[in-house]
């Protein structure tokens, strides 16, 4: 059986929001057929219990710099896509709460819906996700049990598939989202959309992992060179 491809996203990332509505576009079936992975900044617990598995977090927080630059980039991408958006606030954000709650919709199916919702009201609407009386809202729409989001947080289950994610994260060098993977085959960032789409749909002519590499100019100080300049 071909690999199914996997995608890393983040609630918090705008470039995942986008990808992903470009992806439902593509690939209506996509919460189907695709191994959706959520990520996210984990909390003092989770981190403890990563560093306990020898794992950690990759992400690096952004400069203010950057920041800015995203703001205006997001806005100009959203209306290409003809998405409306409505920056929202993020102020002490616990980003357990939304993504525990996904995963425990997951179990019962209601997995695209709550995410539907979630993120319209969180990139349309500018709604805070993390606040539990709209995630008590959101999973009414998605015809949950409102009281799932704290629910969410107590169930051992739903922690240990939770760690789980942010380990698998770890160990596939997932650093930034969306980050698409098919196989050995890896893809970063709304750009490389295209590119994971051709090669899901043409297994056959996919390139191996080496012939990816086959026109790379050996860099002897590879580890050495200043963290970012890749921009």
């Amino acid at each position: 059986m071909p690999a199914k491809p996997v995608l890393f996203f983040s609630f918090r990332s705008p470039y995942s929001w986008l990808a992903i509505e470009r992806l439902r576009k593509a690939r209506p079936d996509m919460h189907r057929a695709i191994d959706f992975i959520p990520i996210w900044n984990p909390d003092t617990e989770f981190t403890a219990a990563l560093a306990a598995h020898k794992s950690g977090f990759h992400y690096a927080e952004m400069s203010s710099v950057k920041h800015r630059y995203v703001l205006t980039d997001v806005r100009r991408l959203a209306r290409r896509d003809g998405l409306k958006i409505t920056w929202p606030i993020d102020r002490n954000p616990h980003w357990e709460l939304p993504n525990l709650t996904w995963l425990a919709s997951r179990a019962q199916g209601a997995d695209e819906r709550l995410y539907t919702a979630m993120v319209t009201a969180r990139w349309e609407g500018g709604s805070n996700i993390c606040a539990p009386q709209t995630l008590r809202r959101l999973a009414l729409e998605a015809g949950l049990d409102p009281d799932m989001p704290t629910k969410a947080l107590r169930d051992a289950d739903v922690r240990a598939e939770a760690l789980h994610c942010l380990q698998r994260a770890w160990d596939e060098d997932i650093f930034g989202f969306p980050y698409f993977r098919i196989g050995p085959h890896r893809y970063w960032g709304i750009d490389r959309l295209p590119d994971f789409l051709a090669a899901w749909r043409q297994p056959a002519q996919r390139p191996s992992p080496a012939g990816e590499l086959a026109d790379v100019e050996p860099v002897p100080a590879f580890g050495e060179d200043a963290s970012g300049g890749c921009g």
